[in-house]
């Protein structure tokens, strides 16, 4: 895998590992996490927005003309 990162992000990093105290790696997996986290719950709220509009009938919307 290779990463490349702008140096703006770089510089950040360094300097929140310095002002924080931690190592970039932390920094950095603390970053992603909750990043895939937030895009997990994107998702999820998509497919149930998709799943939603499939079935946006109410009772009497989705029975009007079947006769029982």
């Amino acid at each position: 895998m290779k990463i490349e990162l702008k140096q703006t992000t770089v510089d950040n990093i360094e300097a929140f590992s310095k002002i924080l105290n931690r190592d970039t790696n932390s920094i950095l997996e603390e970053a992603l996490e909750d990043f895939f986290q937030k895009a997990n719950e994107d998702f999820i709220e998509k497919n149930q927005n998709d799943e939603n509009a499939m079935t946006n009938l109410d009772f009497d919307e989705f029975w009007d003309g079947v006769d029982i």
